[in-house]
């Protein structure tokens, strides 16, 4: 092979052992030398909350969801739960209607626009100083919401976001989606120690009312903005441990494809609106870690695409070219089977991470396709999973 060749190979290795790899190592490198403790005051007591659930079409998951909150060790008396239905048509109101009398307020979409439309339009409604955001299938120990709110003792803290935990529903799970989960948590955890997050867990958060009431445009996701507003105003967001959130799995790797297609499209929107906050120079340790953590993530499959270009053209004239990309091709090939086994259900554990990783990358590059023509796709459909009130109340 040419020198070129080699040089673009060798680049597109390192940017996908960066991404996966080298990025943990220096966090885990600068979290032994600049480790950033909380400085917290404790709190004299526990602030007001608005606890917002937006759903659309939930009527099957939202009644165990508010039977979760409504339990949760929080006073009673300082929290405010608000269900946001964007224009929902199969009984949701109603089920929400059915809770009036426990305190839960309802705000109705009349036209569907979406999730992050639906939050906005319900941030006038909002009393609480910090603003907790839920999905409508978690569920949540009792102690999880007093865990979350409890980060904002540090008056650095501007986003504080719950740790996932992926569980079974009561019908086929891709345990792929667990390790995913699992390493994801590792990684912010030590971005939190390092400088904090780049982004929040949609599925429970927190965030201070000022931030909140930022409008984000309706075709972006709120969860990830909210880090990066928080970053803008002179906050940070962490991870938060104790802050557990029962998430269960979705039911195929076609479900999963789909759910990573639409967030990872957002996402992209998100950040070249807030683009800016990749500034070096201005944002720091920040901007490297959301180059990193983001950005070089979404380039993984073009560098492997790149790669496999460059070894078809090598092919031709040289037989290192040739046999690494027979390896190439055989490692492709076994993912490939990977994601039909695991799609046709009953995979073991470990083909079914490997399924999970390749469904992620070819979603990263649908994603990047759709950013690159504007398709942002501001109307969402919800994920449907089983609630995982059974789940959390078990642990």
């Amino acid at each position: 092979m040419g020198a070129l060749a080699v040089a673009l190979l060798t680049a597109a290795g390192a940017l996908v052992a960066y991404a996966y790899v080298g990025y943990p190592a220096l966090l885990l490198g600068l979290r032994a030398v600049r480790r950033r403790r909380p400085t917290v005051r404790p709190l004299a007591e526990w602030p007001p909350i608005s606890i917002t659930i937006p759903v659309h079409n939930e009527a099957a998951t939202i009644a165990a969801t508010l039977a979760g909150v409504l339990a949760a060790d929080y006073p009673m008396e300082r929290r405010q739960v608000v269900v946001v239905s964007d224009a929902s048509s199969d009984g949701t109101d109603a089920v929400v209607a059915g809770f009036a009398d426990r305190g839960v307020e309802l705000v109705r979409v009349p036209v569907r626009r979406g999730k992050t439309a639906a939050e906005n339009a319900a941030c006038g409604r909002l009393r609480g100083e910090i603003v907790v955001n839920l999905d409508a299938s978690i569920g949540l120990p009792r102690h999880a919401l007093k865990a979350l709110v409890a980060a904002f003792a540090d008056p650095s803290v501007g986003v504080a976001s719950g740790r996932d935990v992926s569980v079974s529903g009561s019908g086929a799970a891709n345990p792929g989606e667990g390790g995913y989960v699992g390493y994801e948590m590792w990684l912010r955890a030590l971005e939190s120690d390092v400088a904090g997050i780049v982004g929040a867990s949609g599925c429970f958060y927190a965030a201070r009312a000022p931030l909140h009431r930022e409008a984000v445009p309706e075709a972006l996701s709120r969860d990830f903005a909210a880090a990066l507003i928080a970053r803008e105003r002179g906050y940070r967001a962490v991870s938060v441990a104790d802050a557990v959130c029962f998430v269960p799995r979705t039911a195929s790797l076609v479900q999963e494809y789909r759910r990573k297609v639409r967030t990872m499209v957002r996402g992209m929107g998100t950040l070249r609106y807030k683009r800016r906050l990749l500034n070096p120079f201005r944002y720091g340790l920040f901007a490297w870690m959301l180059w990193s953590h983001k950005v070089c993530r979404w380039l993984v499959p073009w560098a492997l695409l790149a790669a496999l270009g460059v070894l078809a053209a090598a092919a031709a004239t040289s037989p290192a070219a040739r046999w690494v990309g027979a390896a190439f091709g055989a490692g492709a090939a076994a993912a490939a089977l990977a994601g039909w086994w695991a799609a046709r259900g009953g995979a073991p554990a470990v083909v079914q991470l490997v399924a999970f990783a390749l469904a992620g990358n070819l979603a990263a590059l649908h994603a990047g396709l759709k950013a690159v023509r504007g398709e942002l796709a501001p109307v969402w459909e919800p994920t449907r999973r089983e609630p995982a009130g059974e789940a959390a109340a078990e642990r």
